[in-house]
């Protein structure tokens, strides 16, 4: 999700925030799909690391949820629905189902891609942009670095587990 250009007002800021939180909300509900969608016999062969790292994503992801709202909810600009958001996220991200263990980790690590890179994007056009917005710049940043490291050590994490899985 290239962003392509500056962010150069508060309602593009609040907007592309906004997509974050919705693409957040994806990556937590893929995380906790993937659980609930495993039978117990599929269950009783997971591994621990597998499942530790679902739910380490959905608790992560529920917690850059909540740091981006509170983000949008300093700033002194319109928002756009989240419905709107949420379909055009859903729309981009792939609704498949993994049929396997590997495929789980593929799926995961897609996801962690995914958030790293809109975060890297997001960081870029906001450092290219010489605009004034109504909240910290500087505090928008520092949050998003720290999300986008947490998103780069998920990408870490799960190439681990498949390697040690091969």
């Amino acid at each position: 999700m290239s962003l392509g250009q500056r962010v150069s007002t508060d309602r593009q800021l609040a907007r592309l925030l906004q997509i974050g939180v919705v693409l957040e909300e994806v990556v937590e509900a893929r995380a906790y799909s993937h659980l609930e969608s495993l039978s117990d016999a599929e269950r009783d062969e997971l591994d621990d690391a597998i499942e530790q790292l679902l739910d380490h994503a959905a608790e992560e992801s529920a917690e850059h949820r909540a740091r981006l709202e509170s983000l949008i909810d300093e700033m002194d600009a319109e928002t756009v629905g989240y419905d709107e958001i949420e379909l055009l996220v859903r729309e981009n991200y792939a609704q498949n189902q993994p049929e396997d263990f590997d495929g789980l980790l593929y799926d995961q690590l897609c996801n962690e891609e995914t958030a790293y890179k809109f975060y890297d994007d997001l960081i870029e056009a906001i450092e290219a942009s010489d605009a004034d917005y109504s909240i910290d710049q500087q505090g928008v940043l520092d949050t998003l670095y720290a999300i986008r490291e947490e998103e780069k050590e998920g990408v870490e994490e799960v190439t681990a587990i498949m390697e040690e899985r091969e």
